[in-house]
């Protein structure tokens, strides 16, 4: 396959290492230093594009790849109030989006896990407080991140009385809220942890990324899956969780 990758960070690179171990062509590589190569980017030499860059250029770089019907797979967090216009796009140009807030295959065993334990916890949402701790890399700008807002949202889903999240030191901590502590240090890939406390004692679990392979895998794993493929799709679909 015909890969173009939009975004040639630590992510990028990792990517464009994978696609080469399994046997697909690089149609091209677009940088903040040759932006405006994607406007003049051929469709047809290119099967899906993955895009993996900053919350200030995700929209545009999806819209242009719609645009002239080139499938894209989209890492990017933290633009999602756009997410609508992308998929209506998509749908208009008879093409293909592919959107998640994580492609680790761990982290998305561990959303489910969540949604599970939001449920059981339910039943104690008098005793019990919901809490999370997620650690990113310094160069990470979007907080919390895509994927603890993913969990919040399990649980807002599933626990009866938490019906929003607030940031740890943005906004104003309340009783219907599940409250996001974003940390940023150097080299982390990623780190998610939800908790629930009690007077007597806290449940944890706990999600801990060794390095950024397994979200690029993932990735390039949906780039592969959405081939030929026309519609609005998440990690949710490719892997029938």
């Amino acid at each position: 396959m015909n890969f173009l990758l939009i975004g040639y960070g630590k992510m990028g690179q990792t990517i464009e290492q994978i696609l080469k171990e399994r046997g697909h062509n690089i149609a091209g590589i677009i940088d903040k230093d040759n932006a405006s190569d994607l406007d003049t980017i051929d469709p047809t030499s290119v099967d899906v594009a993955i895009e993996f860059t900053q919350p200030s250029a995700a929209y545009a770089n999806i819209k242009k790849c719609l645009d002239k019907g080139i499938r894209v797979v989209s890492g990017t967090t933290g633009w999602l109030e756009q997410k609508e216009v992308v998929e209506t796009t998509t749908k208009e140009n008879k093409t293909a989006f592919f959107y998640a807030s994580n492609y680790s295959l761990g982290v998305n065993i561990f959303f489910e896990l969540n949604k599970k334990l939001a449920k059981m916890m339910s039943a104690f949402n008098a005793e019990y407080k919901s809490s999370m701790v997620e650690i990113h890399h310094t160069q990470k700008l979007d907080a919390p991140s895509g994927t603890a807002i993913t969990l919040a949202e399990g649980v807002i889903e599933n626990f009866e009385g938490v019906d929003k999240w607030t940031l740890q030191g943005e906004d104003e901590a309340v009783d219907n809220g599940i409250e996001i502590e974003a940390v940023r240090e150097p080299e982390v890939p990623g780190t998610h942890e939800v908790s629930y406390t009690s007077e007597i004692d806290r449940i944890d679990i706990k999600h801990t990324a060794f390095t950024r392979k397994g979200f690029a895998l993932g990735a390039v794993l949906a780039g592969e899956w959405l081939h030929q493929k026309e519609g609005i799709f998440g990690m949710q679909d490719m892997l029938a969780l």
